[in-house]
């Protein structure tokens, strides 16, 4: 059951404004004020932080300077760009920041790979899926009972970040991956340090947090941290709102929507369809942002186990998001023993989300045409996204059986072994809301063709300019 959520069981009159303000759907959005990394890590590794640690405070006031009014990046963000590209600060000395996050790709991975490689060899597989750091300036500490920005949805766990909000700053996110032994595989902090001052951008560094800058290594490290969080909030680059959807919602030249795309909009905010804005919530939000395409929220939807991380060929091993295994503080008390925390992972934004390759916090699915059909049909034909146990594969599929699933072959008899990632003591966390709201296999799923067609038609919009689509449109598609 979803802490978060009023869903059918909630209060009525939470269900009432759930529907009014989905019904409001496009006006909300038009009407929305825009304001303006990231660094939401890819949580792909081992190391921890203590969320709710408060970062170190800098050496130096410089370190905290605001950028100037004409954009130019404070001294501790100069310092910050410098590191996000430095590939020295890895124990290969063939990975940055930038390996993972790269600009071009709306600063998420440039290949297809579910998770990334890395290590000091460049050759160890992550755990999880690596997330864009766009748009991530205003996300608030993890809290369990995080006021929800829709203003209507009942307090739950929200905020924070990595997959499953350990890290309650950009800084303290920061840290994850230089100390991760298959990401950046530094052996300390002090090794970190060790790299910074023997860079050529050591003396913008002493400029930035003064000439003992290098006196401690822990200052150092706490104040490198602090650097890569300031290039993430000062430099536009992580949170442009360049999008036609920014056009429309800004009401300007170029952000007229077509007819499928303001079809689009309305099945991402109608509550009875694709209800995603029930998540990734689109009205003002947190901090003063708007139009994020996110609640900050957590939710356990039970995506399909991805065979392809090497870490689930032990069968005894399962990522389970807020409950563990990475993050520590919310782990059951003993094995299987009841927990409403296991199998939560956040709601990221939806910006960009078009422009990926590798979605879900494993990665399992690689096109944004195969994410809306396993919302759509996760529970109306389960069979196609987890695996049949005791059947028989026929030598060849039915003539209507669909293709678009991870699972490809049918199968005659069995049982599916449905949310196969998870173990079966936790199947209650599972969100029941629509459009995955548990409806018996072989029913009419809600969406129909169109409605999927449309909704993808829509999350386009969602790209910045600097982008291009993954899956670039078939010319027309978004037209009519």
């Amino acid at each position: 059951m979803r802490l978060r959520r009023s869903g059918p069981q909630g209060p009525a009159a939470a269900r009432a404004g759930r529907l009014a303000l989905a019904a409001l759907g496009a006006a909300c959005i038009a009407g929305a004020m825009l304001a303006a990394c990231g660094g939401s890590s890819s949580g792909s590794g081992s190391a921890s932080v203590p969320t709710g640690t408060a970062a170190a405070a800098p050496v130096s006031p410089a370190a905290a300077a605001a950028p100037s009014p004409s954009g130019t990046l404070s001294l501790a963000a100069q310092v910050g760009q410098k590191m996000f590209f430095d590939k020295k600060l890895s124990g290969s000395g063939a990975m940055s920041c930038a390996s993972c996050h790269d600009p071009a790709h709306a600063h998420a991975p440039a290949n297809d790979l579910s998770v990334q490689l890395g290590g000091p060899h460049v050759d160890q597989a992550g755990l999880r899926a690596v997330p864009s750091l766009r748009y991530k300036d205003v996300t608030p500490p993890y809290a369990d009972l995080l006021d929800n920005p829709d203003g209507i949805s009942v307090p739950g766990p929200g905020g924070g970040f990595a997959w499953d909000g350990r890290a309650d700053t950009l800084a303290a996110q920061a840290r994850i991956p230089l100390l991760d032994p298959v990401e950046m595989a530094n052996a300390s902090s002090a090794d970190v340090v060790k790299k910074l001052r023997a860079a050529d951008y050591a003396p913008l560094i002493a400029e930035a947090f003064g000439a003992k800058a290098f006196g401690d290594d822990d200052a150092a490290f706490a104040n490198a941290l602090l650097a890569l969080q300031a290039y993430q909030l000062e430099d536009k680059s992580f949170h442009p709102y360049s999008s036609k959807f920014d056009l429309y919602a800004g009401n300007k030249i170029g952000g007229a929507l077509t007819p499928a795309e303001t079809r689009g909009l309305k099945v991402f905010a109608n509550p009875n369809t694709g209800n995603c804005a029930s998540c990734h919530y689109q009205g003002a939000g947190l901090g003063g942002s708007s139009a994020l395409f996110t609640d900050f929220s957590y939710e356990a939807i039970g995506v399909p186990r991805n065979a392809a991380i090497p870490a689930n060929g032990n069968l005894r091993y399962f990522d389970m998001g807020v409950c563990g295994a990475m993050r520590t503080d919310h782990m059951p008390a003993a094995p299987n023993a009841a927990n409403s925390f296991c199998g939560m992972f956040k709601a990221p934004t939806l910006r960009n989300v078009a422009t990926r390759t590798a979605f879900f916090h494993n990665g399992v699915m690689h096109s944004l045409e195969q994410v809306v059909r396993f919302y759509n049909t996760r529970d109306t034909q389960p069979e196609l996204w987890y695996p049949t146990v005791g059947g028989t594969p026929k030598a060849k599929n039915d003539p209507g059986f669909p293709s678009y699933g991870l699972v490809t072959t049918q199968y005659s008899g069995g049982k599916v072994k449905k949310y196969d990632d998870l173990p079966p003591t936790y199947a209650p966390n599972i969100d029941t809301q629509l459009p995955m709201d548990g409806r018996a296999a072989g029913s009419a799923p809600p969406m129909s063709e169109q409605d999927m067609a449309d909704l993808i038609c829509f999350l386009n919009t969602l790209s910045d300019a600097d982008t291009k689509p993954a899956a670039p449109a078939r010319p027309g598609a978004c037209a009519d």
